[in-house]
């Protein structure tokens, strides 16, 4: 049965009594992580900053600068993917285990064999896919007429454009909160215990569902960290990202916990 304060999905329950301290535990939770092992958290926020600065670099080259807001929207939701290791350093530190780099990138895939993390992986790399189609779609229907790719900055002082950013921004919106909702606890999951994809997406959704304000808010707190880390040429990657993959280990560990027999 579940306890107080728990709701019971798949073979786990999650709480439905989460609160904005506990999001602030969280986060200086994930703060004291960073600091005790910066290796970790600044190799993986380079690999994801590199990989922003080249995916740029690219757009430049084949004059695509023009998408590059569109790009910079939907990069964020590949963070959960890119952070999988952290959670492993944050484990290892919680139960006072050696943190070294061997189970670290070992946790890349998961606690069982079947890399479970990277099916959910490809599915961020989808939905990404599937937002920079929406993205050139929405930007078609109101801005086709003047040029996909067009950089001319009064094309979007136009009520066309300004009509555009509200209909992509509440698209956006959905596309992140529906991948906020079924990776948030899900990843950090697979690396804590040998389960399938599915289910860890299930409870993930279930966290919440079952504190949708709370959640909400740290969907946006963690949305508005991520974008004004990647204002200066991506450098605050390299600290916002880390302490919030930290965070969300600690959020985990505070909202899911196995079903008791």
């Amino acid at each position: 049965m579940a306890l107080a304060g728990q709701t019971p999905v798949a073979p786990f329950t999650v709480a439905k009594d989460l609160t904005i301290r506990d999001l602030r535990s969280a986060f200086a939770a994930g703060w004291r992580d960073f600091l005790a092992y910066p290796a970790f958290g600044l190799f993986f926020a380079g690999f994801y900053a590199v990989g922003g600065a080249l995916v740029y670099g690219a757009m430049l080259k084949f004059n695509m600068s023009g998408w590059f807001m569109t790009i910079a929207a939907g990069f964020p939701l590949l963070a959960p993917f890119a952070v999988v290791g952290l959670y492993e350093v944050s484990r290892l530190r919680g139960e006072g285990e050696p943190v070294t780099w061997k189970p670290v990138f070992r946790a890349l895939g998961g606690k069982g064999e079947e890399q479970q993390v990277l099916m959910i992986g490809i599915i961020l790399f989808v939905a990404f896919s599937f937002w920079m189609i929406l993205a050139h779609g929405i930007f078609a229907i109101f801005l086709g007429e003047s040029g996909i790719g067009s950089e001319s900055t009064g094309l979007f002082l136009s009520y066309e454009a300004i009509a555009m950013l509200l209909v992509g921004s509440f698209v956006g919106a959905l596309v992140a909160l529906a991948l906020f909702a079924i990776t948030v606890t899900s990843l950090p999951m697979l690396v804590d215990h040998d389960i399938d994809f599915i289910t860890a997406m299930i409870v993930s959704m279930g966290v919440v569902r079952s504190n949708r304000l709370v959640m909400i808010l740290w969907a946006i707190f963690m949305a508005t960290l991520m974008f004004v880390a990647m204002v200066p040429m991506m450098l605050g990657l390299f600290v916002v990202l880390p302490v919030l993959g930290h965070a969300s280990w600690h959020l985990f560990r505070r909202a899911v916990r196995p079903t008791l027999a």
